[in-house]
């Protein structure tokens, strides 16, 4: 591992591998290959070996989908990954972000938030964050 593999983790903390996305999401690794082809999540080569993997909390039960219109959990709803994390990440593209240094920017504490632009998002202030993404044109 690399020291930016490190520091990546230490921003991250819990990823998951194709796989497990699959198992979260209840779908096939094909599908989840394909929702990173589409960008609807990005993720960085870690581990060793190493192994493509993606953030966990680009993942949110199904019911948090949406987090601008909420709705009541059931216990047997499925996850689902993010909504506005797909708009974000083309953001971010545009600027000239790599994956991994998109992934970085998401879980850095900006001193405009209180937080990380991924703990926003999550709670549904993709405007703010979108903006201050687009910023970093």
């Amino acid at each position: 591992m690399n020291a930016s593999t490190d520091a990546l983790d230490l921003l991250v903390g819990e990823w998951l591998t194709v796989p497990d996305v699959a198992a979260r999401l209840g779908t096939d690794p094909s599908k989840v290959r394909r929702i990173v082809q589409e960008r609807r999540v990005v993720g960085a080569r870690r581990g060793d070996p190493r192994v493509f993997s993606i953030p966990a909390l680009f993942l949110v039960p199904g019911h948090l989908a949406n987090p601008a219109q909420p709705t009541q959990p059931d216990a047997h709803e499925p996850w689902t990954v993010l909504a506005s994390l797909q708009g974000t990440l083309t953001v971010l593209s545009d600027a000239g972000f790599s994956d991994e240094q998109a992934i970085e920017w998401l879980f850095t504490e900006q001193d405009s938030l209180p937080g990380t632009p991924i703990d926003a998002l999550r709670s549904g202030r993709k405007t703010e964050i979108r903006r201050l993404a687009a910023a970093e044109l």
